[in-house]
């Protein structure tokens, strides 16, 4: 599975104006929208792309829309991914899934994220269907060609951060949107307005896009804990097939207003198996008795965002199996991840 390399380094010109655009539209900015592609820029390739086109990009040549993420989720995928105890390792699965070809079908003894030949998935590239496709993380085509995160923040910051991943590593991501005719302003308004961008720091308070994040490594993203403890509620409270994007962090927003609340305060209850998995518990039998109808936050009833009708007896007992089980569940290997480290 060789991938064709397609770099997205943006010209000095276009960074200018992106940032310059971020803080007000430059002056060079056509207010009508009209704003084509620099025709020098080395991401002009991505100007045509249409919705629903797949490309392939290192990780390093994505630009990040949101400005956290959840260190507890991170810390489950490379425990999972150091410590894991699947017959091939998850990482390669993840890979798969996320580009669009399903799960890993074999690896080779050496096999590594760097080279997508020393690993095979279930699908071969071009063989994707509606439901792999659906899968997939996902970008916009900014101004200038840019390529711009849609979803997928927490995935590429887990690639970023494993040993044989890196801004080198390359993955196939489905195009959500081109808006590279907007100008700078009109394309931030727009991300917005489609959920596309998160532009709330880890404490919930507004920033501009120019603060964002350059890169998904942990150096540049900071912590919402928030975001990072919703993240194992996920299945046993509420689900994300149908959520509008970015519902982890209107739970969050939920969640902080309920911090006075003794069963729903994460304050002393993450630092071991079992007071984690009392918090998830009653996190998530809080989301379900909201009810569908109730408003959340960003304007999301519980019903749009996911909150499941009932809580989930069955994906709580797989969440809270041990370490030492055959298949720990994902807060074991979370915990298990951070006391190696």
């Amino acid at each position: 599975m060789n991938h064709p390399v397609k770099r997205i380094i943006g010209s000095a010109l276009a960074i200018a104006a992106i940032v310059a655009g971020s803080a007000g539209v430059a002056a060079a900015d056509n207010d009508n929208g009209n704003f084509p592609c620099n025709p020098s820029g080395k991401d002009v390739a991505y100007c045509n792309a249409k919705v629903g086109d797949i490309v392939d990009v290192a990780i390093g040549d994505v630009a990040p829309t949101q400005p956290s993420v959840g260190y507890d989720e991170i810390d489950y995928k490379l425990g999972r991914y150091t410590l894991g105890k699947d017959a091939i390792n998850k990482k390669f699965d993840d890979w798969c899934a996320d580009s669009g070809l399903v799960a890993v079908a074999s690896a080779q003894p050496n096999a590594t994220l760097q080279d997508a030949s020393t690993f095979t998935c279930q699908l071969a590239p071009g063989a994707e269907t509606d439901a792999s496709r659906n899968d997939m993380k996902t970008v916009v085509v900014g101004p200038h060609g840019k390529l711009y995160m849609a979803d997928g923040h927490h995935a590429l910051t887990s690639f970023w951060e494993t040993a044989d991943g890196g801004p080198g590593m390359h993955i196939r991501l489905k195009v959500v949107g081109n808006l590279s005719n907007l100008n700078p302003s009109g394309f931030w308004d727009t991300m917005v307005q489609k959920n596309w961008a998160w532009l709330y720091d880890n404490n919930d308070q507004p920033i501009k896009p120019h603060q964002l994040p350059s890169t998904f490594s942990l150096k540049d993203m900071k912590n919402d804990q928030f975001r990072g403890m919703l993240y194992f509620a996920k299945d046993v409270g509420y689900a994300t097939d149908h959520a509008p994007g970015f519902d982890e962090f209107y739970w969050g927003r939920w969640l902080r207003a309920h911090q006075n609340d003794p069963n729903l305060t994460l304050a002393g209850h993450m630092g071991d198996l079992a007071s984690y998995l009392t918090l998830t518990k009653n996190v998530s039998q809080a989301m379900v008795a909201l009810g569908q109808n109730t408003q959340v936050s960003g304007g999301f009833t519980a019903g749009q965002l996911g909150a499941l009708p009932a809580f989930s007896d069955k994906e709580f007992a797989k969440l809270s199996k041990p370490y030492s089980d055959a298949k720990p569940g994902k807060l074991a290997y979370m915990l298990a991840y951070k006391a190696a480290h």
